[in-house]
């Protein structure tokens, strides 16, 4: 059995967007040797997020911003007295920190319409970290 971490690193360009990560990950899978397994990833950041979703419309990453924006709208919250950023969190916690992706034949075992998406909640950030731990054989 077979235990490798390794770190994506990315920046954002937007104050919220939905970042592509699936090659990045898939390089690390490749690179691991392991064949079939799981790979996790864990978005470091409590503003930031993970969300596997639809890889074929960007249109998708903009619906699942504006979503969140109404269900949690910026400027009402008692943490924005501190620094403006109480949606981000909240956004972030929604949405969740990690995704855990089975391992099969050396690849990311996605659907056709699957990648996975680094969520930016409080952005631009020129440096975000994603921790990957990938387990098999």
């Amino acid at each position: 059995m077979a235990l490798v971490t390794d770190t994506i690193e990315l920046s954002t360009r937007r104050e919220r967007e939905l970042v592509d990560i699936t090659m990045k990950a898939q390089a690390l899978v490749s690179g691991s040797g392991v064949r079939e397994g799981l790979c996790s990833l864990y978005a470091h950041g409590a503003t930031a997020a993970l969300m596997i979703q639809e890889n074929d419309d960007p249109n998708i990453g903009e619906d699942v911003v504006d979503c969140l924006d109404k269900l949690v709208p910026k400027g009402v919250w008692r943490h924005d007295r501190i620094d403006g950023n109480g949606a981000s969190h909240i956004q972030a916690g929604f949405v969740g920190p990690s995704e855990t992706i089975p391992i099969r034949e050396g690849k990311l075992d996605l659907s056709t319409w699957q990648n996975v998406f680094f969520c930016e909640f409080d952005g631009p950030r020129r440096r975000r970290t994603v921790a990957v731990t990938i387990l098999g054989d």
